[in-house]
């Protein structure tokens, strides 16, 4: 094995040599087993974990493997590929005299793999080799046969981190793509589901994955979904926020258009109303569309619970949404421009508690709130046991810290806090920080005019929601337009009884989700006309292949 200082001289003389610009149009298939060795040996470099075995086939014919050692299962291969392909068979007169005819012998008669393909295109297999496919050359042949032999190391399915829920599944995404389509297929045991696989990106090649269901799914819908992803044109796909960064329709907009979810029953959900489901190989991230601002306040104990608690948690969702972003704004303004609204006592109150505060209230609130912007983030990006002890340190040494060396005052310290508290409450971590941004111009326009100004921020955001779209889809649907079929599942979740359509917006195909007779059969089976409980109705109730009552 070469020394560093080897490695480093021969990369030198390479690099100052013409074979530093090697052209990847090869030439095809050669007879000649070293010839294509050396071709490909050219293409993919010197590279450590570059393997090429070769063998005596059959104890006649002159052979070798080519794979990348990193990237295959090196045990099922030497007990799969290799160690039949070294036994001589016990009848040689068996094999095909002509070489390119033995590629079909080994794979209907010799090697226990199932996936396989036997090419003759040599410029196509050095991308084959990059994904972890295994390459065997025989000499003398014009072709080569092909094997799956791709293992990469990854963590096991696990509840995921960013959407935690009380009652629900506990199954998140993972970094490899089948196991992903596997938890979908898992849910969605129908012959109408339907993924399209293709690479993106000219160097990282990244599978990504499109999602529908045929049947339900406008077709239009996906049809523009796929044009939007054909369209990109980089060298690499590293996660799924790559693909959301060149298919939402505007950049510039604080709120996503794209929502994004390691949930596969939150990703089911969406298919099941019309959706689209967008992943990546590598991400444990599927992307949604379309999105819209309703989206990003549910989450899934608003369906699994009664319809009562969902109701109420989604209430109160909104309000905490609402008072983290004009909280603060509200506190400056009244306090700079408006003191007579609060009672006369309260305002004697915080005046006292502002005597020894040197900054207006608007850059008071400023600097808290950035503080805690930044407490947060370090509090994120820090191992998860340092980052709980900063939390509780941040809040309550600094905090106090600042409260005793006069640079805020205690309300001050309070309604930050407040504010702080409300935006956990999204269950959307992307529209949580959009809400967090738009904050800070509100705070500005409240410190410049007061209340006139906070009503001007919220009027600018207010259009601002009216005229974004997510493929077409008005952000703010079913807000505006209003329509009662779809108004069901907004604010107040109705009863998944009474949601007998799927959404309106989204121009589905198959329009009914729950019958609309499922509401009155089960009142007359089960409840008498006067709302009491019929005993007999109810145990001869026959459900599907049970002979037995109950």
């Amino acid at each position: 094995m070469q020394n560093w200082k080897q490695i480093h001289d021969t990369y030198l003389q390479k690099s100052q040599s013409s074979f530093s610009t090697i052209s990847h149009d090869l030439d095809g298939m050669s007879p000649s087993l070293q010839n294509n060795l050396d071709t490909l040996n050219k293409v993919l470099g010197d590279n450590g974990d570059l393997v090429i075995r070769d063998f005596v086939l059959f104890g006649v014919h002159h052979a070798a493997l080519v794979f990348f050692s990193t990237l295959v299962n090196l045990e099922t291969i030497q007990d799969h590929i290799l160690k039949p392909l070294m036994a001589k068979p016990a009848n040689l007169s068996d094999l095909p005299e002509n070489i390119d005819e033995i590629n079909s012998y080994i794979w209907s008669n010799v090697v226990h793999v199932t996936k396989g393909k036997v090419s003759s295109d040599l410029a196509s297999l050095p991308e084959d080799i990059v994904k972890g496919q295994l390459i065997l050359f025989i000499d003398g042949g014009n072709q080569a046969l092909t094997f799956d032999m791709r293992k990469i190391e990854q963590r096991g399915v696990e509840q995921p981190q960013t959407e935690q829920v009380i009652r629900g599944s506990r199954e998140g995404f993972v970094e490899k793509l089948e196991n992903n389509l596997s938890l979908l297929r898992y849910r969605l045991q129908t012959p109408d589901f339907r993924i399209e696989i293709s690479p993106l990106g000219t160097r990282t090649k990244s599978k990504v994955a499109m999602c529908y269901i045929e049947g339900i799914t406008n077709k239009e819908l996906v049809a523009e979904v796929m044009r939007r992803i054909s369209l990109i044109d980089t060298d690499s796909i590293i996660d799924s926020g790559y693909i959301e960064q060149f298919i939402e329709d505007q950049p510039l907009s604080p709120f996503p258009q794209v929502q994004n979810t390691e949930r596969p029953d939150k990703t089911v959900a969406a298919l099941l109303e019309g959706r689209v489901a967008i992943l990546v190989d590598g991400s444990p991230f599927s992307l949604i569309v379309p999105a819209l601002f309703n989206q990003f306040l549910q989450a899934l104990d608003d369906y699994t619970e009664r319809f009562m608690i969902g109701s109420l948690l989604r209430i109160i969702r909104l309000l905490a949404l609402l008072f983290s972003l004009i909280f603060p704004a509200l506190y400056v303004s009244i306090i700079s421009f408006n003191p007579e609204l609060m009672p006369t006592e309260f305002a004697v109150a915080i005046s006292g508690s502002r005597a020894g505060v040197p900054f207006p209230a608007v850059l008071e609130v400023l600097i808290m709130e950035v503080s805690m912007e930044i407490l947060r983030e370090a509090t994120i990006r820090l191992p998860q046991k340092i980052g709980g002890a900063l939390s509780i340190v941040g809040v309550l040494v600094i905090g106090q810290a600042a409260v005793a060396a006069g640079l805020a005052s205690p309300i001050t310290v309070v309604v930050i806090a407040l504010t702080t508290i409300g935006s956990f409450a999204s269950p959307s971590y992307n529209e949580a920080i959009s809400l967090r941004m738009l904050r800070f111009p509100i705070i500005f326009m409240a410190g410049m005019f007061g209340l006139l100004g906070v009503m001007i921020g919220m009027i600018i955001i207010c259009n601002h929601l009216l005229y974004l779209e997510s493929f077409g889809v008005p952000y703010m649907s079913p807000y505006v337009p209003g329509k009662w079929r779809d108004m069901k599942d907004t604010l107040v979740r109705a009863p998944l009884w009474w949601m007998h359509k799927r959404p309106s917006f989204l121009h589905v195909k198959d329009t009914i989700r729950t019958p609309k007779t499922m509401l009155k059969k089960h009142k007359d089976r089960i409840f008498q006309e006067g709302g009491e409980f019929n005993e007999e109705l109810a145990t001869d109730h026959q459900y599907p292949n049970d002979s037995s009552n109950g």
